[in-house]
């Protein structure tokens, strides 16, 4: 966006604004209900209520910030046709807002896209097409094709009503939870960032708003260092949600002047969250959604506050979206379950004759490991000229003291096990 645009965009009235996109988007997007986490109040010291937006209309935030956008827009550029690049949530939300527009949508997506999502995205009535390998090419054939055939752009965060469009996230926070301290969102582009702290600061200044991203998503960290937007070389993160390497330079601006703190989480913290959310609230949360969630352990407010105090915050972090494919969430499960210590894979060498297994069975038995999984192999052992043979074991525990705990017992049954995860 051209800083001449940005300047006009940021003396605007922001009250107006925000209250003009939620009553456009009255009875379109859902006002998600507040999720109290006992789990997660016990385990940080706050009261921590979720904001679902992964229960949003088209599983995501973003049909806000598009149904907002295309909302504003005349019925002379409707009938123009509405066109965007986007190969997740953001390409739902403009086709759904479009087909409750009356417009025709175009969505180019990188020729990568799962057929998941281009069929999700198709459900919607918008025309798909693919194009080049990345996000970037698919945006600039889209840019290229809205000059060509005269289609609006829509663009995925760096624009005033679609950032005012997800700032509605925060005036719901303000409505249902009156007596909320701090609130927690994740950062990628920045339009939903931006929105809720535009939202937030305009109607109740005192509540803090602290950003998320992953460590492999590092444009906002160095930009807010640096004090101006710098983009990221590399981006290498499993939250493809966040994964932004340009942020937008209107919602730069206003994060650098609103955003009251800033965290950055791992992917072992995402993938425990999104395991968390499946087990303790029975939600389906995709990576961008969980980064939020993982930022509440890691919070500098923790060591600015007393521990009387700290109970007296109550924080809402929101989850982005739900979006994620059935593969990714299997991979991710059992990542997670790793690092909690609910999973744990052995290799034993055991003597090549009959009753081992047994043995070695019975131990686990006896220390209450489940075995999900082994793999007896005679081939494998350490030296092909021992009477030794390979037992690799994946089993099932609760948390890294069992671990211990059925190590020391193989140990003491004789055994050797070289932990392998």
């Amino acid at each position: 966006m051209k800083q001449d645009d940005v300047v006009k965009a940021l003396q605007r009235d922001h009250a107006a604004e925000l209250k003009l996109a939620a009553s456009r988007l009255d009875g379109t997007a859902r006002h998600t209900r507040i999720m109290p986490s006992p789990t997660l109040s016990e385990a940080t010291g706050y009261k921590i209520l979720l904001k679902p937006e992964n229960l949003q209309v088209t599983g995501s935030f973003k049909i806000r910030g598009a149904y907002n956008k295309i909302a504003s827009l005349s019925d002379e550029e409707l009938a123009r046709g509405i066109i965007t690049a986007s190969a997740g949530n953001h390409a739902q939300g403009v086709a759904y807002a479009s087909r409750e527009r009356g417009a025709k949508a175009t969505i180019v997506m990188p020729e990568s896209t799962p057929p998941l999502k281009v069929d999700a995205t198709k459900s919607y009535g918008a025309n798909v097409v693919l194009h080049g390998s990345l996000f970037d090419e698919a945006a600039a054939y889209a840019s290229e094709l809205s000059q060509r055939d005269g289609m609006i752009y829509v663009p995925p965060f760096d624009d005033y009503e679609v950032l005012c469009g997800q700032g509605t996230i925060g005036l719901e926070i303000l409505e249902d939870v009156p007596d909320v301290t701090d609130v927690v969102v994740p950062l990628g582009g920045g339009g939903l960032g931006a929105g809720v702290a535009l939202a937030i600061k305009t109607f109740k200044p005192e509540v803090k708003v602290i950003g998320a991203v992953p460590e492999g998503s590092p444009a906002f960290k160095d930009s807010f260092a640096a004090g101006s937007l710098v983009p990221a070389d590399k981006v290498v993160t499993s939250a493809e949600g966040v994964a932004v390497a340009h942020p937008g330079d209107l919602t730069f601006a206003i994060l650098n002047e609103y955003l009251d703190d800033f965290v950055t989480v791992s992917e072992r913290d995402i993938n425990e969250m999104i395991l968390l959310m499946l087990e303790k609230h029975k939600l389906v949360v995709e990576a961008a959604g969980a980064v939020s969630l993982a930022a509440l352990e890691h919070l500098t407010l923790r060591s600015r506050v007393s521990a009387e105090a700290k109970g007296k915050h109550v924080i809402a972090p929101i989850i982005s979206g739900g979006n994620i494919d059935t593969v990714t969430i299997s991979a991710v499960i059992q990542k997670g379950m790793i690092a909690r210590g609910r999973i744990m894979n052995f290799e034993v060498e055991l003597p090549d004759t009959p009753g081992q297994l047994v043995k070695v069975a019975q131990v686990l038995a006896a220390a209450r490991a489940n075995v999900i999984q082994l793999d007896h192999d005679q081939f494998k052992a350490s030296s092909h000229y021992t009477d030794l043979v390979s037992l690799e074991v994946t089993v099932e525990t609760n948390g890294p003291d069992h671990i211990d705990q059925v190590l020391t017992a193989l140990k003491e049954a004789g055994f050797n096990p070289k932990r392998i995860y």
